[in-house]
């Protein structure tokens, strides 16, 4: 591979600009907009997040997961309590996620602290998933070492037999999260990289101060 290739892979961004007089006092509502937009312009899973969690000593580690829901007192994904970032957040409850939007060349980075959201919302939305991926959540020891795949897929059709007739009843060590932030960035990609960059910093309970940083 000619690694000349890497280096000269670039695009400018031209569709758009981002100023302070652009963005709304509260910067959820802000989020919400710019959702709506990722919607409307059909951007391929709009909901799909970087999460990036660091265990107590600061070693780092991130995936990709999914948004579920956010309102105004922050956003909500679910997973394995026993898993990386389960473990991660166990001792170190502070995590920040990043949406980015290529089709609008848009990027949302946030950043706050993370609390475990009650036993109730969390089978409230465990009953709305496939059962399938219900059966998933059972058998999967998320994060840790196995054998094989064979292991998971048996364990899988044994359950999904079990549970043909009958609701899946949600695991103790799944569940969901909310991350309360304190930094909200809105990113809007610009010309020979001179990016906009707003960002929103928790001044207290209610209020937030907008800033611009340098691309």
């Amino acid at each position: 591979m000619n690694r000349d290739i890497i280096q000269n892979l670039r695009e400018d961004y031209t569709s758009a600009t981002l100023s302070e007089k652009d963005v709304v006092a509260n910067p959820i509502n802000q989020f919400e907009n710019w959702f709506k937009a990722a919607l409307d312009g059909k951007v391929n899973e709009p909901n799909a997040m970087t999460l990036a969690t660091a265990t107590t000593n600061g070693l780092p580690s991130a995936r990709i997961m999914l948004l579920k829901d956010f309102h105004q007192d922050g956003f909500i994904f679910y997973t394995n309590y026993l898993s990386r970032k389960g473990k991660d957040l166990a001792k170190n409850p502070r995590a920040a996620l990043l949406f980015f939007w290529p089709e609008l060349q848009r990027q949302v980075r946030i950043e706050g602290t993370v609390e475990k959201l009650s036993r109730e919302t969390s089978e409230r939305y465990f009953y709305t998933r496939p059962k399938g991926s219900q059966v998933g959540a059972v058998i999967s020891p998320q994060s840790q070492e196995i054998a094989s795949r064979d292991i998971l897929e048996k364990k899988w059709t044994e359950l999904e037999e079990v549970y043909a007739e009958s609701a899946v009843p949600k695991p103790a060590h799944w569940g969901g999260y909310i991350l309360k932030p304190n930094l909200i960035e809105f990113w809007q990609g610009r010309t020979s990289r001179l990016h906009d960059r707003i960002v929103y910093k928790r001044a207290d309970k209610n209020t937030w101060k907008i800033v611009r940083l340098a691309p």
